[in-house]
Order: structure tokens, then sequence, then C-alpha cells
């Protein structure tokens, strides 16, 4: 049983400063609107693409773990459901001295 979660190292992140981000952006929508005209060939699958997922297909057990999806961790059921007891007995509490 794991009791505590191993953290993960920061993730590499570098923004570029003389970007034109918006006139990146229409230069795309131009690029797929002339794709969908036919005036461009259609675009090849970059290697990140082709690559994204070849692994978990052949692997059985990643591939069953990425059908089932996202799970709740077991620590936060049970933190939920002390925390519903907790309500409930506190609300039960009260309804009693009131009967009596």
């Amino acid at each position: 049983m794991k009791l505590f979660k191993t953290r993960e190292p920061r993730k590499f992140n570098h923004r570029y400063i003389f970007v034109d981000e918006r006139k990146e952006k229409i230069d795309r929508i131009m690029e797929n609107a002339k794709r969908d005209l036919g005036m461009l060939p259609p675009k090849e699958q970059s290697y990140e693409e082709r690559i994204r997922g070849a692994f978990t297909e052949d692997n059985s057990h990643l591939a069953r773990h990425k059908e089932r999806g996202p799970r709740i961790s077991s620590r936060y059921a049970v933190g939920g459901i002390m925390i519903c007891l907790f309500i409930l007995y506190y609300l039960l509490k009260d309804a009693v001295i009131v009967l009596f």
C-alpha cells in the first residue's frame, strides 16, 4: 500500500518573448481553410502525433489503465465517507434530542 505520493519534477515551460501569437493563430486558420478548400495537400501527421499512444497499445497493463479512465483515490474516498458520517452523526444527534 502506498502511503506517500512521490512528487513529480516541475515541467520545463519556455515562453518566447518576441512572438506574435495573434499572427501565428491567423496563419494557422488560413492554412486550415486552404486545406479544407483543397488548395493545399492534406497535412501529414507529425512524429509526435504518430508516436503518442503507440506504446500503451502494445502493453496490456497500460491499455487497461487507459480504458478505465480517471479513478478516485482511496484516501479521498475514505475522507469523504468520514466527513459524511460526522455530518450525519451531528444531524441525527440533534434530532434525537428534539424527539425526547
